[in-house]
């Protein structure tokens, strides 16, 4: 009975201790927690939000078609000028720069490796296992070539009959 009341004592002033602590025990000072800013504090930030806000506004029927044109080239305008001041070049800058990035996934949808699924539109994928074209949606030529030695494969090959690769489905 006696260690039942001692242990009851000491489970008390645990949970007392537990909650006086914070106002005794002085006060710690914390470390800041890291918080990017908001996007929409920047001037490209306002300037895409803006963008969005008012492609809702036409697509809900608030804006009329010529308060939208304007809208869109005001705002258009506002976010190049951030983006050319964020990249800190000059404007032939951005454009060369999106022209080298377009050229680099053309050449990555041409150069197919050996062997690789044909769309009948857009031709080779670069996706070795791909059923249908990432860019149309349309389903890629069925059969083609083996992906490790080149040789031809059936429309229901599972395995290169020369090399014993498997085949993707």
């Amino acid at each position: 009975m006696t260690l039942e009341i001692v242990a009851a004592a000491l489970v008390g002033l645990a949970a007392v201790w537990g909650i006086l602590q914070p106002l005794f025990g002085g006060t710690r000072v914390r470390a800041a927690a890291y918080e990017p800013p908001d996007p929409e504090d920047t001037p490209k930030g306002v300037a895409l939000a803006a963008l969005k806000e008012i492609e809702f506004d036409r697509e809900t029927g608030k804006l009329s078609d010529e308060d939208y044109a304007f809208l869109k080239n005001k705002y258009t305008g506002a976010a190049l000028e951030a983006l050319r001041a964020e990249s800190g070049g000059e404007p032939d800058d951005v454009e060369a720069m999106i022209a080298a990035r377009v050229r680099a996934l053309r050449s990555a949808a041409t150069s197919a490796p050996p062997g690789a699924p044909t769309c009948p539109v857009c031709g080779p994928r670069p996706e070795s296992d791909a059923v249908f074209c990432s860019t149309c949606g349309r389903r890629v030529a069925e059969g083609g070539a083996c992906a490790s030695c080149g040789a031809s494969l059936g429309a229901d090959s599972r395995f290169c009959a020369q090399c014993g690769a498997g085949v993707a489905a």
